[in-house]
């Protein structure tokens, strides 16, 4: 195969042998740094944007995607009604009423403090994946048909670990609405039997939420309507647009709120932390790219002897940087692509068998999800092809700048 004259010379150059064998390691020592740097920041870009993932789907599976507040009359009288006016909002899927209360649940083994969440068990499932996360019992057995059950609650795995509380067994729940007396107001404990637990996989959820049916709900919190309605919208990243045509279309006495402003602050700290791991790798090319500098001005040095022969034999300055730039490019494209490729296979198979474990109380998930964005990817390799490629600009220019008297005078 024939092979372009400055690639030819660039390869050989590359593959030096015998004396120059110091060049080589240099060379090789070069390309290592360019596949380490590269696969390091895949992989450091692929935890944090797995790990930003994860806990968008977990935030949005597990609570609502916009909030609906109504302020003229104090909330919402007849939920029904409103669910019905709601859903006439074009991209609106769903929409379900929602009270919320704090309480002191207690059973045999411990006692905890949750926030009480009255729901009606046909419309939550519409909104959240509450139905699909039951790891026992059901959702629908809070919508008790016989007036003589008892009132029933859903907990929490990680509560119901904590409690000692099983499907069946009872609980006592306090909240501050209880009933007057001459000793003032004396909160009333109230018994509730355990009619399922859930696994919605945030530890928010799942070690301090407590669900009831909503007119359990207002006896326990002494309301008399509805706090709020839960949307589930079409497209979760169109929520803030949606939930500001909610206000256009029913009027200024609705407020609204969606999933990404309630959580701005952890997605802009995520994301923070992702720009600075990047920078911060980033610099492991910046220093694979001063390795390129530093074997090529050897290997400039050590050649110039070659450089000045292939000048006196017709090749022009253009010819002697293509040569020299060729050389460090071929370094970069070869760390480069084998950095890439180990970056995305170690980050398929951390995420694949779960590697890396992290505790769950502080980062919500119980291990580290790694998923590599073709943007990323793709940014990833360019950029340091580029650099890779700007390292060679000098000692190039150097080479072609090489006056061939001068070089063959001493030899």
């Amino acid at each position: 195969m024939n092979l372009p004259f400055e690639l030819h010379v660039a390869l050989r150059y590359l593959l030096a042998r015998r004396k120059q064998a110091f060049i080589s390691l240099i060379s090789l020592v070069s390309t290592l740094g360019v596949a380490v740097g590269v696969m390091a920041l895949i992989v450091a870009l692929a935890l944090m944007t797995g790990l930003q993932g994860e806990m968008r789907d977990r935030i949005v599976g597990a609570a609502a995607h916009a909030y609906v507040w109504k302020l003229a009359e104090g909330g919402v009288v007849d939920y029904t009604a409103e669910a019905q006016r709601l859903l006439e909002v074009p991209e609106v899927l769903g929409a379900a009423p929602a009270i919320l209360g704090k309480a002191l649940i207690s059973a045999g083994a411990g006692e905890a403090f949750i926030t009480i969440k009255g729901i009606d068990p046909q419309l939550e499932a519409e909104v959240t994946d509450l139905a699909s996360a039951m790891q026992s019992g059901q959702l629908e057995m809070l919508d008790a048909s016989d007036p003589t059950s008892p009132d029933r609650i859903i907990i929490g795995h990680v509560l119901a670990t904590q409690l000692g509380a099983f499907v069946g067994d009872r609980v006592t729940v306090l909240t501050p609405h209880g009933t007057l007396s001459p000793m003032g107001l004396m909160p009333r404990p109230r018994r509730l039997e355990v009619a399922g637990i859930f696994s919605l996989g945030l530890h928010e959820f799942d070690a301090a939420y407590g669900f009831v049916a909503l007119p359990v709900a207002q006896r326990l919190l002494g309301r008399d309507r509805v706090d709020f309605m839960q949307l589930r919208v079409a497209d979760i990243y169109r929520a803030p647009q949606i939930a500001r045509r909610v206000t256009e279309v029913l009027g200024p006495d609705y407020l609204t709120q969606d999933w990404a402003d309630m959580n701005r602050a952890l997605f802009s700290a995520l994301s923070l932390e992702k720009m600075a791991i990047s920078i911060t790798i980033g610099l492991i090319v910046m220093v694979a790219a001063l390795n390129i500098v530093a074997s090529l001005i050897l290997l400039v040095m050590e050649k110039s002897r070659d450089i000045a022969i292939l000048k006196t034999m017709g090749a022009t300055g253009r010819s002697v940087t293509r040569i020299f730039m060729l050389q460090g490019l071929i370094i970069g494209l070869v760390g480069t692509a084998v950095g890439a490729t180990g970056g995305y296979v170690l980050s398929t198979v951390l995420d694949r068998y779960r590697l890396v474990r992290i505790p769950m109380d502080v980062y919500q998930v119980s291990h580290v999800p790694f998923t590599v964005l073709p943007l990323d990817f793709a940014v990833v390799v360019i950029s340091a092809v580029i650099v890779c490629f700007v390292a060679t600009i000098y000692p190039s220019r150097q080479a072609a700048r090489l006056d061939p008297v001068e070089a063959l005078r001493y030899e």
